[in-house]
């Protein structure tokens, strides 16, 4: 339980602090937040991506009186459902209608409250590191009365701003290696996204779902990311690091995808019961995280090009597979159960691999009624047609001027 004087003293407190923060390079995302009367604005996002410097832009753009709460705090670790409560009492004092809350969701109850804030007609703001708990705790209680955003690291057009780069293959690999969490890209000091993953395995994952054996969690999660690009199965990986049932390794899955810090893409199929029995393929959503805590002896450039690629799609679509039939392609993106985008990534094309990579994105396409195609490669360019289809091999900085 925590007193009303203390939540007023942690309110001003870190009103203050925010507010000398710097309002840092400004977010591409910051033009997109949802806002509508009766709604809340939920911004979902793995650690360090930048939500709370989002919410300072936002603040001093449109809301200069706002309360911010970060209930991520020490002064709030024993925060209870009761303690809304006093929390509501203190923001009708101040008369303010414009309440920024960061990481409420550790809260119980949070959602009901949420929900009342908009009946008294509040305008709420609110970040978190974990999508599922977010999505389901909403729909519960706030069904049809919140606009939801993701808000991700860098992504490459910022990440050449920010570092003012001149766009090109060199710029691609600074960001193939370094990745977009603004504060490894500022500083480049590796134990930042070190740290960082450590929080989500204990914070948002170990802590929320009661995880006990975290050492298991933290070799599997090492595992995935120094394999990403990697078709993955839990019945191929049980025994390993004393995980005896597939049902954890999926529960496992789940929470490292939750937490934005891996995604699993399934095999492109219209039969659900197909994709659930095929192995899914290993992303990791940030390629700094993989340049710091991967342990493997090898570059694997072509895989961290595959990876940096999904990265771009997924920041387009939410519905993203894998195809494989006769030949292979390394994706499918989809939009309202419609077939957008058939990519295929090589880091470069050569007599060995143009058959294989052509064929399995033509094949795709074929099987899918597209007419258009791309290689994704580091630095090709070229043009082919067949059959009334187009494939294009475009390097990685123009596919991302598209």
């Amino acid at each position: 339980m925590i007193r009303q004087e203390e939540i007023a003293l942690v309110i001003d407190s870190q009103r203050k602090t925010f507010l000398k923060q710097d309002s840092g390079f400004i977010r591409d995302a910051l033009t997109n937040i949802p806002v509508a009367d009766s709604f809340a604005t939920i911004i979902t996002g793995t650690r360090r991506c930048g939500k709370s410097t989002l919410l300072l832009q936002l603040l001093r753009r449109d809301y200069q009186d706002a309360i911010y709460l970060n209930f991520d705090d020490i002064r709030l670790s024993g925060f209870e459902t009761g303690d809304l409560t006093r929390l509501h009492r203190e923001i009708e004092k101040r008369e303010i209608k414009v309440l920024f809350f960061d990481e409420i969701q550790t809260v119980e109850g949070w959602e009901k409250y949420i929900n009342q804030l908009l009946r008294e007609g509040y305008k709420v703001f609110i970040t978190g590191s974990n999508a599922s708990t977010l999505s389901v705790e909403l729909g519960t209680h706030l069904t049809g009365r919140h606009l939801s955003m993701e808000l991700f690291p860098f992504s490459y057009s910022e990440f050449i701003r920010f570092k003012e780069l001149k766009n090109g293959e060199k710029a691609v690999i600074d960001y193939l290696k370094m990745g977009g969490i603004p504060e490894y890209v500022k500083t480049g000091i590796s134990v930042v996204l070190n740290t960082l993953v450590d929080d989500i395995l204990m914070r948002d994952i170990a802590v929320r779902y009661s995880v006990r054996d975290v050492t298991s969690l933290r070799q599997l999660t090492t595992f995935l990311i120094t394999n990403i690009g990697n078709l993955v199965s839990a019945n191929k990986l049980v025994g390993i690091f004393d995980i005896k049932s597939p049902a954890t390794f999926l529960e496992y899955f789940s929470f490292l995808k939750d937490a934005y810090l891996l995604e699993f893409i399934p095999m492109f199929s219209h039969s659900l019961k197909v994709q659930a029995r095929n192995p899914r393929k290993v992303y990791v959503m940030d390629m700094g995280l993989y340049t710091e805590n991967s342990v493997s002896t090898s570059d694997n450039m072509g895989r961290r090009l595959e990876n940096l690629i999904f990265l771009h799609l997924r920041r387009k679509y939410k519905h993203i597979f894998y195809y494989k039939d006769k030949g292979e392609c390394d994706f499918i993106a989809m939009e309202k159960n419609t077939v957008k985008e058939a990519i295929q990534v090589c880091l470069t094309i050569n007599d060995e691999n143009f058959e294989r990579e052509y064929n399995g994105l033509l094949g795709a396409m074929q099987n899918l009624g597209l007419k258009e195609g791309s290689i994704v490669t580091l630095n090709q360019s070229d043009a082919f047609e067949k059959d009334g289809m187009e494939i294009k091999i475009i390097p990685t900085h123009d596919f991302f001027d598209r």
